[in-house]
């Protein structure tokens, strides 16, 4: 089974106030959703944000979110650059080809009789 990671494209600090205790201290993060799985390593093109106060510690979702952090959010996700969407294959993927590859060559060995046990 294939866990998911969310891998930071991008953080920035905000000048906006937070909607919750006034404070100027928020942080705005990208992230890249990646799965990873014994065969193989996915990355995706899903990119999720979070806002986030670091004075009390809460989320700020977009139903608070004032008009200046709506266009402040508007301008860096302009900004932000995902990675391709690719998949790359581990060491046990070719591993696997391998082994499977060898014990199909010696079954046909085998059944045209060049190989005899």
């Amino acid at each position: 089974m294939a866990k998911k990671k969310l891998e930071v494209i991008k953080e920035t600090e905000l000048g906006n106030n937070c909607p919750e205790c006034y404070n100027q201290s928020l942080q705005l993060s990208f992230y890249q959703r990646h799965k990873l799985g014994v065969l193989y390593h996915r990355t995706t093109k899903e990119v999720s944000h979070q806002i986030k106060c670091q004075k009390c510690l809460e989320v700020i979702y977009p139903v608070k979110w004032t008009d200046d952090i709506e266009r402040i959010f508007e301008y860096y996700r302009k900004t932000v650059v995902p990675q391709k969407s690719r998949i790359r294959f581990t060491k046990w993927f070719y591993l696997l080809v391998l082994l499977s590859t060898a014990i199909l060559g010696a079954a046909i060995a085998y059944s045209l009789g060049w190989l005899s046990f």
